[in-house]
């Protein structure tokens, strides 16, 4: 057996079992959710399919699973928009603009961004209180645009910077400003990299947990995985079929954009680390 071929084989093989392992879990969730007597460490051999979880996790309005998924959707995507618009007019300003200390902000900002939430949790409850945004949709929003702020300007610091000066001047010979020029050429330019930060910001705010568990109280601001998790505590046991069937409905609208842009963001995040 030539080495080409075992290469190709063991390649072939090794990423078998990437996806395997990476699928089984979502697979064992969705068989669950289907299953008439669900039970989370139960042996599969005794499947009896039924849709009651997913009946039941759209239409009995005591569990507001509806209500959480909206919460989600509406934080999520004002959050990623806002950051997406911060970040690009930062990560403007430190590749166009004459700043010192640019290497400094940029290393401030990544060392902010180290930090664990657990570690600011207790005084942003107490601050959020005091402004009276405690289960309010801005009192999640504003927290998560700071903590996804970081990754957002990285990545798009990155993106700009491969964006060619010469377009710039040529907006100034053409008489643009520079807020003309961010908004008409490099804004447009650097779309895919943009797009790509906006989807990877909306997937970090929609999977939030610790924030969105301290500042909310009940279904009119609370997210799908703080409800999810406390779906125990309102039945006294643990509904295995009900959960499964909602994690299963709060993760595909997120596999699904994943899967149709996965070409943008895969481009929009590696763009910056090759020259040209």
């Amino acid at each position: 057996m030539g080495e080409r071929r075992l290469k190709s084989i063991l390649i072939i093989l090794g990423s078998i079992f990437m996806i395997a392992f990476c699928l089984m879990p979502f697979l064992y969730m969705l068989i669950i959710s289907i299953s008439k007597n669900p039970d989370f460490l139960a042996s599969l051999g005794n499947f009896q399919f039924a849709s009651d979880n997913y009946h039941g996790i759209l239409t009995i309005k005591s569990l507001h699973f509806l209500d959480y998924l909206r919460n989600s959707i509406v934080v999520s995507a004002v959050s990623a928009f806002i950051t997406v618009l911060i970040a690009g007019l930062a990560a403007y300003a430190i590749t166009r603009l004459t700043l010192l200390g640019k290497v400094f902000i940029l290393l401030f900002v990544l060392a902010i961004s180290m930090f664990p939430q657990i570690s600011i949790v207790s005084y942003l409850y107490r601050f959020m209180g005091r402004l009276n945004w405690i289960n309010t949709y801005q009192g999640l929003i504003f927290p998560y645009i700071a903590w996804i702020l970081p990754l957002s300007l990285w990545i798009l610091v990155s993106y700009f910077s491969q964006i060619p000066r010469d377009l710039d001047r040529a907006g100034l010979v053409d008489g643009c400003s520079k807020w003309q020029i961010l908004r008409k050429i490099i804004f447009p330019v650097a779309a895919p990299g943009l797009f790509s930060t906006a989807l990877l910001a909306f997937i970090f705010a929609f999977n939030e947990f610790m924030f969105a568990v301290m500042l909310t109280i009940d279904y009119h601001s609370r997210t799908v995985p703080v409800g999810i998790a406390l779906f125990q505590g309102l039945h006294g046991e643990i509904p295995w079929g009900t959960i499964m069937a909602a994690s299963t409905i709060a993760t595909v609208p997120i596999v699904i954009c994943t899967i149709l842009f996965q070409r943008h963001i895969i481009q929009g995040i590696t763009r910056g680390a090759v020259k040209g």
